[in-house]
């Protein structure tokens, strides 16, 4: 028959260790009070990281991107009344606005106030719009697919337009029902004007997707 060995008294030698050891744990916690030097690098460590907190969310939405809510239907049907974007500002530090880029850019009369558009010219070309509404540059036609259909009013581009060095002629997608470089409120407009190119659209949920794949 197999001896079996009585480990209760162990068992119970094992635990008052760990009892000790608790209490004087405890008693090591409580022989540390708060001084006002430990609060105060306390409070010290939750400034900072607050500071940084802002410090990043600034960076971010001044010279890299920024949530946009587009106001009006002049977009249609490529971007809607209440769609959230993400507002690209850094690409345009490397290269220049490329030709139907969606751009954003602040409205002159109106503080606070931006416009969302596509860049149809670009600098040192010519624009017209002839009584067809066919767009010209360069006294070629231009091919596009964007406008929702065909342009009644020409405005200021009835007569040839000669963009400058760094001013771009933008239109809304909804050429009927969009104030945009045709008319003088908007204009030709300085690349220096430009905040940024219309990114990622990420609401609607279900239409979250690259802005340049929208068509």
């Amino acid at each position: 028959m197999n001896e079996v060995e009585d480990l209760s008294d162990f068992d119970d030698k094992k635990k008052d260790k760990k009892q000790s050891a608790s209490k004087k744990s405890k008693e090591t916690e409580e022989d540390e009070p708060i001084t006002k030097e430990s609060l105060g690098k306390e409070v010290l460590s939750v400034i900072i990281n607050v500071l940084i907190c802002f410090a990043v969310v600034f960076l971010i939405t001044h010279f890299i991107g920024q949530r946009t809510v587009v106001s009006g239907s002049s977009m249609e049907d490529t971007l809607s009344d209440g769609d959230n974007l993400i507002v690209d500002k850094i690409s345009y530090r490397f290269h220049d606005p490329e030709r139907f880029d969606v751009v954003v850019f602040p409205y002159q009369y109106e503080e606070d106030t931006y416009y969302i558009k596509r860049i149809i010219g670009l600098p040192g070309e010519v624009v017209r719009i002839d009584t067809d509404g066919v767009i010209y540059v360069n006294d070629e036609p231009l091919a596009e697919t964007y406008g929702t259909e065909t342009i009644l009013n020409s405005g200021l581009a009835a007569n040839e337009i000669l963009l400058g060095p760094d001013e771009y002629f933008v239109l809304g997608d909804n050429r009927n029902n969009s104030t945009d470089s045709r008319f003088e409120q908007v204009g030709n407009i300085d690349g220096d004007d430009i905040v940024g190119k219309a990114w990622v659209r990420v609401y609607p949920f279900n239409e979250f997707g690259l802005v340049d794949n929208i068509e």
